[in-house]
């Protein structure tokens, strides 16, 4: 008897599965178009899967508390004209003969569904372990025991429908866990992890160039004390904010806030962290009236005796990866910031000189910029940076 299948809906813009929690009819009841037959949960609301024909409901293909994907099939039903054909069977025409047992009727035989094979294969994490779409509240309850969160799961390959994360895969994977060796982590690294998490809840995208190091080496040998590498970008940045503070901005909701003050952070690297103490009106102080509280606050944060008020209330962070030795980076914002500015290690590089007509040797490092692509493109980014270098080129200036 030919059905029409029940399929799962899509629910909701970015909804990709639901749970089945509630049969609102059963098999061989009569159900109407539009008429509500199973109930549904998501991670948003609880739902209703209607009858998509007039007719009877002739099976259910799904398990109560199981989850299943947008198209899944979850039934059949079968049309009430169809119903109403075979509830008396027609006689058989004259001088046909009855179908010997186990012989099929003419055109009913049964066709063997296709097989279908997955196309994705050699991957070194199973496809559908990459990232986690739906858990279950009974999940998310005993994650929430655990202190988990849905992160901590991108490995997990589910074996529920549309590769959802079961309960059974989850405590299969605490088990394994407890047969490696495990290390509390740190204060320090859990702060780190929850503030990168927060972070990445934004679209961010990061932009770079080269900037020349040789006048601002040349400037900095003539000092006494002398301001490292960082400093410079620093009040480089700050000067470039102050002439147009608006990539700076963060946008809430339909709005842009506008920084009061340009105030900018640096990392600084401690056990098992990073601090990011910060220097305040950093636009409107010069270099050498920065760099005695700049020293201060360094030996401050790895000592870790910063007062709170020295880490909040930053617009951007400068972060020095070059001093690992790191040409290329792409750090991350604070989450209460738009942008993260990084340096790398400086390298020696040829410049061709028209003048002599020769190639001569310059000391040259990459400048990045991390930013909010909700409040930065592409085009501003490189603005800024292209603003900054030359800014870090007349160090005179700083």
């Amino acid at each position: 008897m030919a059905t029409t299948p029940i399929l799962m809906p899509q629910l909701g813009e970015s909804i990709a599965e639901a749970t089945v929690i509630g049969f609102l009819a059963q098999t061989g009841d009569p159900v109407e178009v539009g008429q509500d037959i199973l109930e549904v949960e998501t991670n948003k609301a609880t739902l209703n899967v209607t009858a998509p024909i007039s007719g009877t409901l002739h099976s259910w293909q799904v398990d109560l508390d199981e989850s299943y994907a947008v198209g899944a099939v979850l039934g059949q039903i079968a049309p009430r004209s169809l119903v109403a054909e075979n509830a008396t069977p027609s006689p058989p025409s004259p001088g046909s003969a009855p179908p010997t047992p186990g012989q099929a009727e003419p055109h009913q035989e049964r066709r063997k569904d296709p097989e279908v094979k997955p196309t994705v294969g050699g991957l070194p994490v199973p496809a559908e372990g990459a990232v986690v779409t739906y858990l279950s509240p009974r999940l998310k309850g005993r994650m929430h025991e655990l202190g988990l969160r849905s992160a901590d799961l991108a490995g997990i390959a589910g074996s529920g429908a549309g590769g959802r994360i079961t309960i059974q895969d989850f405590e299969r994977f605490i088990d394994s866990l407890e047969k490696t060796e495990l290390s509390e982590a740190s204060p320090m690294r859990v702060a780190v992890a929850d503030a990168m998490r927060r972070s990445w809840t934004r679209p961010l995208a990061t932009a770079g160039l080269s900037v020349a190091l040789d006048r601002l080496l040349q400037h900095r040998a003539s000092q006494d004390p002398k301001p490292g590498p960082t400093l410079y970008a620093i009040r480089a940045l700050a000067m470039a904010l102050r002439e147009n503070s608006a990539p700076a901005g963060r946008l809430i909701g339909k709005n842009i806030s506008h920084p009061q003050s340009i105030d900018i952070g640096f990392a600084v690297e401690v056990e098992d962290g990073v601090l990011v103490p910060v220097l305040r009106r950093a636009d409107s102080r010069t270099l050498a009236e920065l760099l005695p509280e700049y020293q201060a606050l360094m030996q401050q944060a790895r000592e870790r005796t910063l007062p709170a008020t020295a880490t909040t209330r930053s617009i951007a962070t400068v972060t020095n990866f070059g001093s690992f030795g790191l040409t290329w980076a792409t750090p991350i914002p604070l989450p209460e910031q738009n942008l993260v500015m990084g340096l790398g290690a400086g390298q020696k590089q040829p410049l061709w000189d028209d003048e002599a007509a020769k190639f001569v040797p310059q000391i040259e490092a990459n400048l990045t910029l991390s930013f909010d692509h909700r409040v930065l493109d592409g085009g501003a980014a490189g603005r800024l940076l292209t603003r900054v270098a030359s800014l870090m080129n007349a160090p005179g200036d700083l």
